[in-house]
Parts: structure tokens; C-alpha cells; sequence
């Protein structure tokens, strides 16, 4: 297996260096990053397998540079902050983190999360490669799992973020069940990102489902393919067709 390299992104240079120091000691490659910048000059020069990023970044702002990054790229990201209320956590999801720990931090439980992350996004990997043969139709809709693309019925492509196109795939694996948010959660396997309660894991399923229906439904305040089922949860609410070569 790949020693892992994690991108340091941190103004704070007694911070980074106590992350990157620790990083190492434990096994990965840590580069350490003050700046969006320095961030991307790592990202161009080779490959970065997750990143951990300040959300106070100096006079540069963490949430607009993780929601930058995941339009460009698929690489996981582990939001850092001071700032730990349930609605800034939220904020760090709504732009495309995949966890988010506060400061101060016990660095094992660091550690643990960046562990989580990494091993997630390994698994995923591993569902789309065995998917990679399947087309899936739905509603005018098709998702190719071979190129990883999503086609609208007028033929023109949308992009999704690594975690939406895993929302897509467990729908299409699931179509007119409906699911709890907490199933959801778990086909993503994000159960352990929001410890402080399941309401706050309910509240991120329902912003990532948002995000979904921003890209696939004509109106997404009146679903017709990703509908809200009182009382339980969601449910996509179409015929899916699989396709093998």
C-alpha cells in the first residue's frame, strides 16, 4: 500500500509543524502549505491523497478554498477549526469537506479521522471500479460509471462531487426504497463524521441531498426524482434500467 501524502494547510506555523511532525511519525508524507497558494503548487506537482485545511486561513477563507478545490479535484478534505458550532461544521460540508474536527484536538483522534477518510475514499474507489462495466438510466437521465460521467435528457453533461456521485450510486442501487437517513449515511459510510449527535448526521444527509437535486431535478423545490418520504426519509422515485456491456 502507498504511504499516504497529506497536504498541511495551515497559517499557524507552530500548528503545522506540530501536524506535519506528527503526520510523519506516524507514517505518512506530510507537506505543510501557508497558503491557498503553496497548497496548489503541491497539488500540481504531484499526487496529494487528502488535505487538511485550516478554515481560517490568514485573509484567505477555508470554506471558499475547499469549495474551489472540490470543483477541481476529488481529494478528500478534513476541515481544521476553532470554530466548532453545529452551523459551522454544516458550513464545512454544504462546500464539499468529508470531515471536519475542531481545535483544540487530541492528535490520535486526528489520526483516527484522517484514517476514516483515507479508508472511505479507498472503498469507494473500489465500488466504482467494480461498476465501471454498468450504465444506469433513469427519468431521460444516465449515469456511466464506465467514464464516471452524468448525462441530463437534453445530452448535456453534469459534473458531481466525489460524495454526490456516491449519493447517485446508492439511489440507483435502490431505486423506489425508500431509505432513512441514517441507511444513507450509512451506503456512504459517514456515520462517524458528525459524533455530537445524529440530528447533526440527518442535517448533512439532507444538504447533501440538496446538492443533488440542484443537478437532477428540473425544479428541486418540487422533486419528481428525489422525493422527501414523510416520516422516513427519501426515496428515488423512478424506474432504474442497468445496462452491462
Amino acid at each position: 500500500m502507498a504511504i499516504p501524502r497529506i497536504l498541511v494547510v495551515d497559517d499557524d506555523i507552530e500548528v503545522r509543524e506540530m501536524m506535519t511532525q506528527y503526520l510523519q511519525r506516524n507514517g505518512a508524507i506530510a507537506l505543510p502549505a501557508a497558503t491557498a497558494a503553496q497548497a496548489q503548487e503541491h497539488l500540481d506537482a504531484g499526487r496529494i491523497d487528502l488535505i487538511l485545511l485550516d478554515v481560517m486561513l490568514g485573509d484567505e477563507n477555508g470554506l471558499e478554498i475547499c469549495s474551489r478545490l472540490r470543483r477541481e479535484h476529488d481529494v478528500p478534505i478534513i476541515m481544521v477549526s476553532a470554530l466548532s458550532a453545529d452551523h459551522q461544521r454544516m458550513e464545512g460540508y454544504e462546500v464539499g469537506a468529508d470531515d471536519y474536527i475542531a481545535k483544540p484536538f487530541n492528535p490520535d483522534l486526528l489520526l483516527a479521522r484522517i484514517r476514516a477518510v483515507l479508508s472511505r475514499a479507498r472503498r469507494s474507489s473500489s465500488l466504482v471500479h467494480r461498476r465501471k462495466t454498468q450504465t444506469f438510466r433513469f427519468a431521460g437521465w444516465t449515469y456511466d460509471a464506465k467514464r464516471d460521467e452524468v448525462m441530463s435528457p437534453a445530452q448535456i453533461q453534469v459534473v458531481l462531487s466525489r460524495r454526490e456521485t456516491a449519493l447517485l450510486q446508492t439511489f440507483v442501487a435502490n431505486p423506489l426504497i425508500p431509505l432513512t437517513r441514517e441507511e444513507i449515511a450509512a451506503a456512504l459510510d459517514i456515520t462517524g463524521e458528525t459524533a455530537q449527535s445524529g440530528e447533526a448526521l440527518g442535517r448533512g444527509i439532507d444538504v447533501l441531498v440538496g446538492r443533488l437535486r440542484s443537478k437532477i431535478e428540473e425544479n428541486p423545490k418540487y422533486p419528481q426524482i428525489l422525493k422527501t418520504e414523510r416520516g422516513v426519509g427519501y426515496v428515488f422515485a423512478t424506474d432504474v434500467e442497468v445496462q452491462d456491456p
